[in-house]
């Protein structure tokens, strides 16, 4: 007979011989790999908002182009613990601190503003701008000089773009460390009541474990090839949570195979065969999704993708190619003490079984309950605002977002952020005239030319906070009515934020769709049936719309955030629908090969009672990891891991659970097929030398 390639693969990966040849193979790999990409350092994090191309960008470099000015700038604000007024005694004891501050830290101090209310005093610095680390070192002098010599019953702090960036860099220091920690704590955990075996658990998580170095490296040579921002922490949490999703179904079909034969190299085999088809198809569907994000406009969303794509490619490699040779040469006793045993199969009705058998009896009112219950959840989306503000970026208060609040509280909102304006100088005129009937515009400055180009530069105070969305509409307008003046651009804070807000929400209306096309070729590639996979394809996403409208609410409570930031929904939206499609994919594989042999409802019984336990110990390690992101102090990330966890959870107890058998159920009754016709799985034979190998062994 003749034997597949599958079928060899399989039996050089788990033979005495191979796998040892596999095993030194992969590990010299990867001490060539860690050896020449070691000493590369990750790229570093983006903390700039500005979307190439957009007005706010070319206002940024024409003014940049055209100024000698080398002159970076900060706020200095000061108000009493108590919020009372200051008193002459505490201003004059601010001004005084500050030119001490000024002669001591090399910094020029500005004119000193008190507030209308006077509760607050501010006082810009300005300091000669070497490069952007010159700029964060000096930052911090100053705020360690701040701190060191404090001025009695005031609290002083500094603002500004560098403020931010600085807070934001140090946000991250060691967090990487902390949530790859946390990471490994839950995946070890879940291992350990999942096998209930102070052996196996380690196999997979250092199989795991070294997939996520090696993914760190190679993500760091494509960063820094091909100027990729990242983050370094979600490339982790999906390397975990999806390697250990492809281990777990590996050897959950590995220990079904123990139960019926004695060779365990053989049983081994079978269940690498029996998987490749669903971790590959699985695998594939969440590579290409993330591939797609290649097609984004802002570089932090196509960054993420490229790299996490390249993550669980290699994630998907070693549990396919390091973990069995590993688990061959491990043996049966790897179980211990639960070792399973040719007559210790598990009992064919369970509580999925159960649960499935349940849902089936009525699937019809069945299937309609549970998608009245995922559309109530999604319907949670109506009211979902998408935007955070500048200040609302992290989860706790840093020093640069409370005193943007102080600004913010005590000062005309638009003076710390105001608009900038380039025209033409025949246009200046006729743009302040109309500008200045617009409402919500405080002031209009007086225009002067940009260097030598033929550009005029005016600012525009707005009314309103400039970190607020109604700041954000104020420039729309402003920009529909420049349209009718020529060659007009519009530029700040405020403005770049409105550019990234239109193109994150650019990227999700154009990618969102391709994700799900994907997904559909892919489950039609696994069921040959386009209506099954269309019907699939649908309960993904609305499974997906259901995480993100629940995740919302939780949100707002957890959090205490009004608005996703504007990153999430297209990051979730991904994750969700392309590592969600991943239960549907294991369950409907084994349907699939059970319903060969047996009537529909029985192969969904019996494929939920042996995949039940696989797949609801997947789901909680990927949702245990994401919850991890929760660690980082950013509220973007503890957003994006709250909304996965909880898609992720839905997709285990809800939807593999108890929608796909009474979908199933439905889509079979009047015994039509919900399969299209595919060639009968291959048999594992052992080529002689291997049965002999394998004898001795058992």
């Amino acid at each position: 007979m003749k034997v597949s390639v599958v079928t060899r693969v399989a039996q050089s990966l788990t033979g005495r011989r191979g796998a040892r040849i596999w095993l030194a193979a992969i590990i010299a790999c990867i001490a060539i790999l860690f050896g020449a990409l070691s000493s590369l350092e990750a790229p570093a994090r983006s903390d700039s908002s500005i979307v190439n191309g957009s007005d706010s960008a070319q206002v940024h470099q024409i003014l940049d182009e055209n100024s000698t000015d080398t002159q970076t700038s900060a706020l200095l604000v000061a108000t009493r613990s108590d919020n009372s007024a200051l008193g002459n005694k505490e201003i004059a004891a601010f001004e005084a601190e500050a030119k001490v501050l000024s002669k001591n830290t090399n910094v020029s101090g500005g004119g000193l503003l008190v507030s209308e209310d006077e509760q607050a005093a501010m006082l810009p610095l300005t300091w000669s701008t070497v490069s952007t680390e010159a700029d964060r070192e000096t930052l911090k002098e100053l705020r360690s000089w701040i701190q060191e010599n404090p001025v009695p019953g005031l609290d002083v702090q500094i603002t500004g773009s560098t403020a931010f960036a600085v807070d934001i860099t140090n946000a991250f220091a060691g967090a990487d460390f902390t949530l790859l920690a946390v990471t490994v704590s839950i995946v070890a955990v879940l291992l350990i009541l999942t096998y209930r075996s102070p052996v196996l658990w380690l196999i997979p998580l250092a199989v795991v474990g070294i997939a996520d170095r090696s993914a760190s490296l190679i993500a760091n040579l494509l960063g820094n090839l091909w100027d990729l921002s990242f983050d370094s922490g979600v490339l982790s949490v999906l390397v975990f949570g999806a390697g250990t999703n492809y281990a777990l179904l590996l050897i959950s079909r590995y220990r079904d195979e123990l139960q019926k034969t004695t060779d365990h190299r053989r049983a081994l085999a079978k269940a690498w065969a029996a998987s490749l088809e669903a971790i590959l198809t699985s695998n594939l569907t969440v590579v290409l999704a993330l591939l797609t994000l290649g097609l984004a406009v802002m570089n932090d969303t196509r960054g993420l993708g490229i790299v996490c794509a390249a993550g669980l490619l290699i994630a998907a490699i070693f549990v396919l190619l390091l973990l069995p040779p590993v688990l061959a040469m491990s043996g049966r006793k790897a179980f211990w003490p639960l070792i399973p045993r040719p007559g210790s199969e598990i009992k064919k009705d369970n509580f999925f079984s159960r649960a499935a058998r349940l849902v089936m009896h009525r699937p019809a009112l069945n299937l309609a309950a549970l998608v009245v219950l995922l559309l109530v959840l999604a319907s949670a989306l109506a009211g979902t605002r998408i935007g955070l503000s500048q200040t609302q970026q992290f989860r706790t208060a840093t020093e640069s977002s409370s005193a943007m609040e102080e600004l913010a509280a005590h000062f005309p909102a638009g003076e710390a952020q105001p608009l900038t304006v380039l025209a033409q100088a025949d246009q200046v005129d006729a743009l302040n005239s109309e500008f200045e009937n617009v409402a919500g515009v405080k002031r209009i400055g007086k225009a002067t030319q940009v260097g030598d180009s033929s550009w005029q530069q005016f600012s525009v105070v707005p009314e309103m906070d400039p970190n607020s969305s109604q700041a954000q509409d104020l420039v729309a307008e402003l920009r529909t009515m420049a349209t009718d003046n020529g060659q007009v651009l519009i530029g700040g804070q405020t403005a770049a934020q409105l550019d990234s807000h239109q193109m994150h929400l650019r990227d999700l209306y154009v990618i969102a769709p391709l994700i799900m096309v994907i997904c559909f070729v892919m489950l039609g590639w696994l069921t040959r049936s386009w209506k099954t996979a269309l019907t699939l394809g649908l309960v993904n996403l609305l499974s997906a719309a259901a995480a993100v409208g629940l995740g919302s609410l939780v949100s707002s409570f957890v959090f205490d955030a009004k608005a996703l930031d504007v990153q999430v929904p297209l990051l979730a939206f991904v994750f969700l629908v392309a590592l969600g499609v991943d239960y549907t994919i294991f369950f409907t594989q084994r349907v699939r090969q059970d319903v060969q042999t047996l009537e529909l409802r029985e192969a969904v019984k019996q494929a939920a009672s042996r995949t039940g336990s696989v797949i609801t110990s997947a789901g909680l390690v990927l949702a245990g990891v994401f919850a991890a992101l929760a660690t980082l102090p950013l509220t973007v990330l503890g957003q994006l891991g709250l909304i996965v966890g909880l898609g992720v959870l839905l997709d285990t107890f809800i939807v593999r659970t108890l929608l796909l058998p009474s979908l199933f159920a439905v889509l079979g009754s009047g015994q039509r097929p919900i399969f299209g016709k595919t060639r009968a799985p291959a048999t594992l034979t052992a080529e002689p030398s291997d049965l002999k190998e394998s004898e001795i062994n058992a």
